[in-house]
């Protein structure tokens, strides 16, 4: 994988853990917790949407590399183009 791929997946992974943080900090601290409970139950939705945003971009690479066989045709005229690109 490219170096670019990698460090632009990187952040985008962290701007949506960012934004997921930012919305639980605006929907805890409205409600009557304490400061510790707001900021650890931030740290940990940023932390898990952060995790799980990788997990899920490692499963995609696989099953990317696993069918990329089985989407590209052997020829560029197969059968069904044949009858459905004729004159």
């Amino acid at each position: 994988m490219k170096y670019n791929q990698w460090l632009l997946r990187r952040v985008r992974n962290l701007l949506a853990a960012l934004v997921n943080g930012a919305i639980t900090l605006t929907i805890l601290l409205i409600a009557p917790l304490g400061l510790a409970a707001v900021i650890t139950n931030t740290l940990l939705v940023m932390a898990g949407t952060f995790f799980s945003e990788e997990i899920t971009d490692f499963w995609i690479g696989m099953l990317r590399r696993s069918i990329a066989g089985e989407i590209e045709p052997d020829h560029s005229q197969t059968s069904i183009t044949r009858y459905r690109d004729r004159d």
